[in-house]
């Protein structure tokens, strides 16, 4: 078990991905984790990736006072729910203007993410839905650490393991709800990927 996530970690994650028979990725959303766009982009070339904008805003606001945050968040929200990338960065540069004077660093990692973070204009509102956070990973992990939080510890790394698993099975029986729009997504995917989208 890795201790460190770097970009040879998440490379060796992902080349054991492609081992076990996945062969491409559409696009792929990600958080904050330090080299895992560019482990991506290493293995499955033609994925496009998309920093979660949840994580983005949530780190955004940590610095601000609690007077400010409901105003920074709706100029925020401005920015990712503009209608193309340029309406996105026009918001950005407003953003900027507005807060810089006060939170500099705010915009300044918008800027520094922003390849990331804009993946998503590409596409059109019933995909970026889907797109724009990694929300559902995180209800996983909490929900695996609400499990794990009860027992202090473990005998063995294959019993904790085993934890792991029974509560992953009895989770995975949520995810067959239907994702909202997704036959919509599918129909856009067919046009967009063309021979990169299978036929059954």
């Amino acid at each position: 078990m890795e201790r460190h996530e770097g970009a040879k970690f998440w490379l060796s994650v992902l080349n054991e991905l492609k081992n076990r028979g996945v062969q491409d990725i559409f696009i792929a959303c990600v958080d904050g984790l330090q080299g895992f766009p560019e482990a991506i982009e290493a293995v499955y070339p033609h994925t496009r990736v998309q920093r979660c904008i949840v994580h983005q805003v949530r780190h955004s606001l940590r610095y601000v006072s609690l007077k400010q945050r409901s105003a920074v968040a709706a100029d925020l929200k401005r920015i990712y729910t503009a209608p193309t990338i340029q309406a996105g960065e026009q918001a950005l540069a407003s953003f900027a203007k507005k807060w810089d004077s006060q939170h500099p660093s705010i915009s300044r990692a918008w800027r520094h993410n922003w390849t990331y973070l804009s993946t998503f204009y590409d596409y059109p509102p019933e995909i970026r839905k889907i797109i724009y956070t990694t929300n559902a990973i995180e209800s996983l992990n909490a929900s695996l650490r609400k499990v794990t939080k009860t027992r202090r510890s473990f005998p063995t790394d294959e019993a904790a393991i085993k934890v792991l698993y029974l509560a992953i099975l009895q989770l995975s029986k949520k995810w067959y709800r239907p994702i909202a729009n997704w036959k919509q997504a599918m129909s856009q995917f067919s046009i967009m990927y063309g021979e990169r989208v299978p036929t059954s």
